[in-house]
């Protein structure tokens, strides 16, 4: 009787996996920062950059951050686990996006906040 030894695991596979798992949280990071720009437009272009990358990364890590709270971890040996990250990343990235768009009109308020004005009432607030 023959022993046939197994091959190794390629890197290939391993690949195949993980860009399986980056599309599935790509997808839904996306997914929410389109429709939440399709909503409400911003005004400059520098605005626009700030709320993307602000909405991807709230999306990425507020959704890394949910699974993880939540014990979701084991969802991802299936496509329909994987399916539902995208639901939860999706999710996270739309608080993200008000944050960011609240922040640009207090800033750009009716009196014109200065640095030096928004920083004093950020002490204010942490003097109580």
């Amino acid at each position: 009787m023959r022993i046939q030894n197994m091959s190794e695991p390629t890197t290939a596979g391993l690949a195949g996996i993980g860009l399986g798992k980056l599309l599935g949280v790509s997808v839904g990071a996306i997914l929410a920062a389109v429709v939440v720009m399709a909503m409400t437009l911003p005004k400059t272009s520098r605005e626009w950059v700030v709320a993307l990358v602000c909405t991807l990364l709230g999306s990425v890590c507020g959704g890394a951050f949910i699974i993880q709270w939540l014990g979701l971890q084991a969802w991802a040996d299936t496509v329909e686990g994987l399916m539902a990250f995208a639901g939860v990343y999706f999710t996270a990235g739309l608080p993200a996006w008000v944050l960011v768009r609240g922040a640009f009109a207090w800033f750009n308020g009716p009196d014109g906040r200065s640095l030096p004005a928004i920083l004093g009432l950020v002490l204010k607030v942490f003097q109580r």
